[in-house]
């Protein structure tokens, strides 16, 4: 005890470095990239300051930029010409993702590409599969199948690991199933496996176009209140075969990031669209200096237990990190 134990002892400016706990590193970011079918020249997201959707002739460019500040992997989004009730262009050969991928993987051939499985962008209605024919809910099985071809349709162009979003039950072992049917066994399934129905999702709907036309996705998306279903989610998804797991949001949910890491896969946590926009919108107000709070937010999501951070950070944070 004081006077003998004084812990400011190793709080010297030449100590703490050497024995700092948690060290969030570049390659620990995954940048979220929105890839716009309708466009040819990158259009600015209202409120998402300094982020864009982008063309997809110009989207090579923009993760050939990535790759030289050091980030490793990119999230890729996609927002088609046309939308239909069941989603029919997200495992189009020629779909937007599906061109893009390959576009990347020509000219950025060592950055690992994820893509979203998820139909939201390309329904019609707005939700992240087929509807019920009531049109009153998301029905399950039926949009299982529409899982497992757009994640085919992912592989077959390239990716390098599919990243099932939309909380259907039994879309891991769906999806895993498809891909080793069709000779996909090193393609790794990156699970959102715990994602929650959000407040904080607001800005990601202007941004992939996925605004919903009626209901909402509480019935698929889990209860913000619920820990030990959340942990029971990521489990379940953990036996299916998933690769690596997710929880999103990440800044809300450190306590959800701890146990999930239990399990023992790599976990990804995903800062999402409102946690960016709150952080932009107090700094461009003067009210917090934004590279001290990014930095200390990553900082706490890996603390929690993130192997891998996905943040619209990304690339900004990359270039702090060097500096650092």
């Amino acid at each position: 005890m004081f006077p003998e134990t004084r812990l400011r002892r190793l709080r010297t400016r030449r100590i703490q470095p050497l024995v700092r706990e948690t060290q969030v590193l570049t390659t620990d970011l995954i940048a979220p990239l929105f890839i716009d079918e309708t466009l040819r020249e990158p259009s600015p997201i209202s409120s998402m300051p300094g982020q864009f959707r982008f063309p997809p002739d110009g989207i090579a460019d923009v993760v050939r930029r990535l790759y030289d500040t050091g980030i490793r992997g990119v999230l890729l989004f996609g927002i088609p010409k046309t939308k239909d009730p069941i989603g029919s262009s997200a495992y189009a050969e020629a779909g937007v993702i599906q061109n893009a991928v390959r576009s990347i993987r020509s000219k950025v051939p060592d950055m690992m590409i994820i893509t979203d499985v998820c139909a939201c962008e390309y329904t019609d209605h707005g939700h992240c599969g087929i509807l019920t024919d009531d049109g009153l809910d998301l029905d399950n099985d039926r949009s299982l199948a529409l899982m497992a071809k757009i994640a085919i349709s992912h592989a077959e162009a390239g990716a390098d690991s599919v990243a099932p979003s939309c909380m259907l039950d039994g879309q891991v072992k769906a999806i895993r199933e498809a891909l080793d049917a069709k000779g996909f066994f090193g393609t790794p399934i990156l699970s959102y496996s715990t994602k929650f129905s959000s407040a904080l999702y607001g800005p990601f709907r202007e941004a992939a176009d996925s605004c919903y036309t009626c209901g909402d996705r509480t019935t698929y998306q889990m209860d913000p209140a619920n820990a030990r279903e959340a942990l029971r989610e990521s489990r379940i998804d953990s036996e299916e075969g998933a690769d690596m797991l997710m929880v999103k949001p990440a800044g809300l949910y450190l306590d959800i990031l701890k146990e999930i890491r239990s399990l023992g896969l790599p976990v990804a946590a995903y800062q999402v669209s409102g946690e960016y926009a709150m952080i932009k919108a107090a700094a461009m107000n003067g009210w917090i200096d934004e590279k001290k709070v990014v930095l200390e937010s990553l900082t706490c999501i890996k603390r929690a237990g993130a192997d891998l951070i996905i943040t619209y950070f990304a690339e900004d944070a990359a270039r702090w990190l060097d500096e650092k």
